[in-house]
């Protein structure tokens, strides 16, 4: 389901990733994009888990999926335009609006106390592939807020 969900405003709070799966605002409890190659993206979580990720609220950067360590979560590897990167390009190409909640983390703008925020609707601007902070090759894309469909709006 692409947009808003219904019954759950932007600003609500969750505790964990269990939470935002079963409101249905993200669904994997892992995966930090949910979408398919053919169809687009549906929704991501920013919680600047990555070294390449910019959040300025309105406007974010965000890294795409695959080749990253597990435990120390850097990029140890070339990232392709496969799979869920592929669902954010997609987005992009169908101008599909993009859920995004945000949780803790060093560099997330305004991020919650503790669990995850959803913070509304974002579009898929563009996207690159790039070299990364940790010398591989990324897929950066830029999401901006949808006017008067992101938590910035709300004050």
């Amino acid at each position: 389901m692409f947009g808003p969900v219904p019954g759950v405003p932007i600003g609500t709070l969750f505790d964990d990733r269990i939470a935002l799966s079963v409101a249905g605002v993200h669904r994997p409890r892992r995966a930090g994009i949910c979408g398919r190659a053919t169809e687009g993206a549906e929704s991501i979580i920013l919680n600047c888990a990555f070294v390449d990720d910019e959040d300025r609220g309105a406007t974010v950067l965000y890294t795409g999926s695959g080749a990253r360590h597990p435990r120390t979560g850097r990029q140890i590897g070339d990232q392709s335009l496969t799979r869920s990167n592929l669902a954010l390009a997609e987005s992009a190409r169908r101008r599909l609006p993009v859920r995004l909640s945000r949780g803790v983390g060093r560099g997330v703008w305004r991020p919650p106390e503790a669990g995850y925020r959803y913070d509304g609707l974002y579009t898929v601007e563009d996207y690159v592939a790039d070299t990364g902070a940790d010398g591989y090759r990324i897929w950066r894309f830029r999401l901006v807020a949808v006017p008067g469909a992101w938590i910035g709006d709300r004050g």
